[in-house]
């Protein structure tokens, strides 16, 4: 063989091999790159080939799989009463993915998970009977807080402080999922263009100023630090309170109202913006801020398992800016969640059980997999001392302050109303809270309500106004027998 036709021969082999290497590559390793990309067909046609499992409120599936008539996807994903549940199942869409629930838990809806595969579908590959998501949604609970809520826009959040299991999570205004699992472009930009962000989940993920509900914060840091040693003894704190390094001073909306060195009992009745300006700032930021964080807030993983926004107590504040923080100002924001959170922990004896949606995933054949309701976690978040004050003094509020429309006959109530204001120089309409507990008969649950925006003149615009009657119906619905 003469040196040219070896040299060739040597070149050949070279390209085969690295044929042969490039091949491989694709195959273990940009092939599964391939598989994985989102704009792979393929996964979508695989995804929709069968039926995908459920997510069940109150025994009944809320989701569904319905054959399709026609093109290469052979099922899509309905939805019953989508509107009502869509703040807690989200939506699986042929074209836009999937979120919530719905995106948490796709691999046990689609049959996937490995946990769901049995011997013999390990030794063929073949894709296993779907699970299910069994929520802690209560029905009646949810539909009351829909309804009540009707044509405003807001939120609400219920919760039994006793187990952690979350009752219902409400955003209006809301939006059908089914309208947009087969991937309608045109119904897609109506709903993500709406001004009025239908498909934001204002439950859990658009944290707002939440005014004077944030109030009971502050009371609990005051108790716990020692700084006064009940809810009843006087305040040191003038009315107008001056905000220090500052001209301005912290009035009150009522301004015959007892707010002058009033206890903490009479400043939460009256919701007394000097006490709890004064309260903050003899605090310092520091222990205003500890306390918070023990409620829940400024936590980047607040997961129900649907990963909350995050609720915030600022750092490196002035004096002056650290007053207008004791009355949910500046810049504390908090979802409806977090102040349901605070309320739960109140009335659970100063106890925290961690908040959950689901309560337990299972297969096919409703085997359980995992058992949430077993693993939340409880927190000791105030004395039981403190917890059982602040209740009296959250009753108070209900039996003659701001927040006599929370009232419910046969019921022990307690609540703390929230008006906060917002826009420059406070000129847009204020933001409507409320959040409380009811107890009766053995039954507890824990409500927050915003109202972010209504039909109500600006005047006629506060916690008790709006908020207040909308947790009361929910209260209701999951007090009754």
């Amino acid at each position: 063989m003469n040196k040219t036709i070896r040299r060739a021969s040597v070149f050949v082999l070279l390209l085969v091999f690295a044929l042969l290497v490039r091949a491989t590559w694709v195959q273990y390793y940009d092939g599964q790159a391939l598989a994985d990309d989102k704009d792979n067909r393929r996964n979508t046609i695989a995804l929709y080939s069968e039926p995908l499992g459920n997510i069940v409120v109150g025994g009944d599936a809320v989701t569904g799989s319905a054959r399709t008539k026609s093109g290469d996807l052979a099922y899509k994903r309905t939805y019953t009463d989508g509107a009502l549940y869509s703040a807690v199942t989200g939506y699986s869409s042929q074209a836009y993915g999937a979120t919530q629930l719905e995106g948490i838990y796709q691999d046990l809806l689609d049959g996937s998970d490995n946990r769901l595969k049995s011997v013999m579908d390990t030794v063929t590959d073949k894709r296993s009977d779907p699970g299910n998501v069994i929520t802690t949604i209560d029905p009646d609970v949810q539909k009351a807080a829909y309804d009540a809520l009707g044509d405003n826009k807001g939120a609400a959040v219920a919760i039994d402080p006793t187990t952690g299991k979350i009752l219902a999570v409400v955003s209006t205004p809301s939006y059908d999922p089914s309208r947009i699992t087969t991937g309608d472009k045109e119904v897609w930009e109506q709903l993500t263009q709406n001004a009025d962000k239908p498909m934001t989940n204002r439950a859990l993920r658009q944290p707002l100023p939440p005014g004077s509900t944030f109030k009971l914060v502050v009371a609990a840091a005051a108790l716990e630090d020692g700084l006064y040693s009940s809810v009843d003894e006087k305040t040191a704190s003038p009315d107008p309170y001056p905000l220090p390094q500052s001209s301005g001073k912290l009035t009150n909306e009522n301004p015959s109202a007892p707010c002058e060195n009033a206890s903490i009992r009479v400043a939460l009745q009256y919701s007394c913006n000097n006490v709890f300006g004064s309260l903050a700032v003899d605090l310092g930021q520091d222990k205003v801020r500890a306390m918070a964080e023990k409620f829940g807030f400024n936590d980047e993983a607040q997961d129900v398992p649907v990963r909350a926004y995050e609720s915030v107590y600022p750092s490196d504040m002035d004096e002056a800016q650290t007053a207008l923080s004791g009355i949910g100002q500046f810049d504390v924001t908090a979802t409806p969640l977090q102040m349901a959170m605070v309320s739960a922990a109140i009335a659970n004896g100063g106890k925290l059980v961690s908040p959950h949606m689901v309560s337990q995933i299972t297969d096919s054949g409703g085997d359980v997999l995992e058992n949430y309701d077993d693993n939340a976690e409880t927190e000791e978040i105030v004395s039981s001392d403190t917890a059982e004050q602040l209740q009296s003094a959250m009753q108070t509020v209900v039996d003659k302050g701001t927040g006599t429309n929370a009232q419910i006959s046969g019921a022990t109530v307690g609540g703390k109303t929230g008006t906060a204001q917002h826009g420059e120089n406070n000129s847009k309409t204020p933001y409507a809270w409320f959040t409380s507990y009811g107890k009766a008969d053995g039954k507890e649950v824990a409500v927050a309500v915003l109202v972010e925006q209504s039909n109500a003149a600006r005047s006629e615009v506060s916690g008790n106004g709006l908020a207040a009657p909308v947790a009361r119906k929910v209260m209701e619905a999951a007090l009754k027998d």
